[in-house]
C-alpha cells in the first residue's frame, strides 16, 4: 500500500524541518569562552552541566572569591571535622545522588539521637529510645497531625520529582515562577504568595501542632519562623524525614569533583564588574560578548564571555557585582539575606539549663525550640565527624561532645556559660545563609540579558542544595537552547500530559 500524496507533503515537510534545525544547529557556532561567577555547589555544578550541554571544546572559567565550596564548608574542631554548612541532604534529591556516585564519592548517615523541642520552660515534646512511647506521645498530644504531615509533604513531593523528568528530556525554563508552575501548578505558585502557617492552616493543622512541631523545624533549619513563604515551608518540613544522608569527608567534596569533572579552570578573585562589549568581527560585522572584569592576589584582571552564569547572590553584602551599561539596568536585588551564627563548642552541656539534673549526662543529642523571648539560641545539637572513621567523640556515659548552636546573633560569654558547664574550643562562623523569606515572594528574573544568567534566583523560592543543583541543570539547559535558538525546549506547558505521550 502506498502513501498517499498528503501523507507524502506531511513527511517531507517534517524531513525539510528537522534539516533546517539540523543546518541551523551546525551554521550556529558553540560558544568559546564561558565564566561561571561562584564555585558553591550551584556554580560547580553549572560548570559540569554546561560542559554536559556544550561539548568538551567550550572553555569554561569559574570564579570564586574564597573557598570552593561556597556555603558548603567544614570547620576543625579538636583534630576532627565536621559539617559547617549545608549538612544534610534528602533520599530523593537526585542530582546529589546522582553527582556522588557519578564521583566515586561515598555517602554517610549522620548520627540519629534523641531529640527534644524546648520552649524556654519546659519540653514540649521529648523523644524516648522507644518508638511505641514516642508514637503515644504524638497521638495523645497532636492526634494524626504527625501522620498528616508526612502524606502532606509525600504529595508536594511527588509533583517536586516531575523536574527531574523535565531535564532529562531537556526541557528547561527561562522564569523560576514558571519552573515552579510546571512541577506543582498554581499550587506551588499559591505557596509563594502565603506563610506556611497560612498554608498548614488552610490544610487543617492544629495550631499547637504548628506551633510545638512546625515553628522549630522553620528555626532550625531556616532560623526564621512559620512566616517564611509555603513553599519553602514544605522543603524545610521534607529535611524532618528519615533517611537524611551526607558525604563521607563533607559535602564540598561534591563541589570541589564537580569542579574537576567540568575541566573548569578555577580563577580565584573577586567579580566586581561584567560589562557588554561590541567587536567587529574580521567578516566585517560586530561581535557581542561580555567583559569580565575581577580582582585577585595578582591584581586586576579581565577576559571575554560569550555567555556569564552568575552563581552567587546579587546581594550588596554577598556578591557586589556592577553591571555598567546595561539598559535596562541589571542592578542588585536589595532584599536581605538572613544572619545566622553557627557556633562550634567542644564541652559539657549544662543540663540544669533545660530542667535536668546536673549528676547524669545530658540524655539529648539535639534540643530544637518553639518561638520564645526568652531564648537566646535556636537549636543546639550535637555532632558527628564528616569522615565516618572518626571517633564520635562521645558515649552513652559522657556528654562531653562537639555541639553546634544556631542562633540570631553571636553568643555572649555568659551565654555559653548558661549553656555549658565546660568547654575546650569554640568556633564560630557568621552566614548570610539565605534569603530572608516574606511572602510574597517575587522572583528574581534568571535572564538578566541576552547571555546573563541569575542561578540564586531559585533561592528565593527555596534554598538547598538540590534547590542549587535543579537551578543549575536548567540554567545550563536554557542558556544552551537560547545559544541554538531552540525555543521549542523553552517554557512549554503541558509537559506531564506531552511526556506521557512522548514515553
Amino acid at each position: 500500500m502506498q502513501p498517499s500524496g498528503a501523507v507524502l507533503f506531511m513527511l517531507s515537510g517534517f524531513v525539510l524541518s528537522s534539516l533546517r534545525a539540523v543546518v541551523a544547529l551546525q551554521l550556529r557556532y558553540p560558544p568559546n569562552r564561558i565564566a561561571v561567577v561562584g564555585a558553591g555547589i550551584g556554580g560547580t555544578s553549572a560548570a559540569y552541566f554546561l560542559r554536559e550541554k556544550f561539548g568538551k571544546d567550550v572553555h569554561i572559567d569559574v570564579y570564586e572569591k574564597e573557598e570552593v565550596g561556597g556555603r558548603l564548608a567544614t570547620i576543625e574542631m579538636e583534630g576532627k571535622v565536621y559539617e559547617a554548612g549545608g549538612s544534610v541532604i534528602h533520599p530523593l534529591n537526585l542530582h546529589m545522588k546522582t553527582f556522588v556516585k557519578e564521583l566515586g564519592l561515598n555517602a554517610r548517615t549522620p548520627s540519629g539521637d534523641l531529640l527534644g523541642i524546648y520552649n524556654g520552660d519546659y519540653f514540649v515534646f521529648q523523644e524516648s529510645e522507644w518508638s511505641i512511647i514516642n508514637l503515644i506521645k504524638m497521638l495523645w498530644n497532636y492526634g494524626l497531625n504527625f501522620l498528616r504531615m508526612h502524606m502532606w509533604v509525600e504529595d508536594i513531593l511527588d509533583r517536586f520529582m516531575r523536574i527531574y523528568r523535565y531535564q532529562t528530556f531537556d526541557y528547561s525554563f527561562s522564569t523560576t515562577e514558571a519552573l515552579l508552575h510546571a512541577m506543582g501548578g498554581s499550587d506551588f505558585i499559591g505557596k509563594l504568595n502565603m506563610t506556611i502557617d497560612e498554608a498548614l492552616q488552610k490544610s487543617g493543622f492544629s495550631q499547637r501542632f504548628i506551633d510545638d512541631i512546625v515553628v522549630p523545624a522553620m528555626r532550625v533549619n531556616y532560623c526564621q519562623g512559620v512566616h517564611i513563604n509555603g513553599f519553602v515551608g514544605a522543603v524545610s518540613l521534607a529535611g524532618t524525614s528519615s533517611g537524611l544522608w551526607a558525604v563521607e569527608g563533607g559535602n564540598n567534596l561534591i563541589c570541589k569533583g564537580l569542579l574537576y569533572a567540568s575541566n573548569a579552570k578555577l580563577i580565584q578573585g573577586t567579580v566586581t564588574s561584567v560589562q557588554e562589549k561590541v567587536r567587529p568581527t574580521k567578516s566585517g560585522n560586530t561581535a557581542r560578548r561580555y567583559e569580565v572584569t575581577y580582582a585577585s592576589d595578582k591584581g586586576p584582571g579581565s577576559d571575554m564571555y560569550d555567555i556569564v552564569v552568575i552563581a552567587t547572590p546579587l546581594n550588596k553584602e554577598i556578591g557586589n557585582i556592577d553591571f555598567p551599561g546595561f539598559n535596562p539596568p541589571i542592578q542588585a536585588f536589595s532584599r536581605p539575606y538572613q544572619q545566622t551564627v553557627a557556633t562550634f563548642v567542644h564541652g559539657r552541656v549544662n543540663s540544669s539549663f533545660f530542667g535536668f539534673p546536673n549528676t547524669s549526662p545530658f540524655p539529648l543529642a539535639a534540643v530544637l525550640t518553639t518561638d520564645s523571648h526568652k531564648l537566646f539560641f535556636r537549636s543546639i545539637s550535637s555532632l558527628s565527624p564528616a569522615t565516618s572513621g572518626s571517633e564520635f567523640g562521645a558515649s552513652k556515659t559522657s556528654d562531653l561532645r562537639t555541639w553546634k548552636i544556631f542562633s540570631p546573633e553571636v553568643l555572649r560569654d555568659e551565654e555559653l556559660h548558661q549553656l555549658f558547664v565546660s568547654y575546650s574550643a569554640v568556633n564560630v562562623k557568621k552566614w548570610l545563609a539565605y534569603p530572608k523569606y516574606n511572602p510574597p515572594e517575587k522572583m528574581p528574573p534568571i535572564i538578566l540579558h541576552r547571555g546573563i544568567y541569575y542561578l540564586n534566583s531559585i533561592e528565593w523560592a527555596a534554598s538547598a542544595m538540590e534547590m542549587s543543583a535543579i537551578s543549575a541543570k536548567n540554567v545550563a539547559l536554557l542558556s544552551y537552547h537560547q545559544w541554538y535558538e531552540k525555543e521549542d525546549q523553552i517554557d512549554q506547558e503541558d509537559l506531564v500530559e506531552r511526556l506521557k505521550s512522548e514515553l
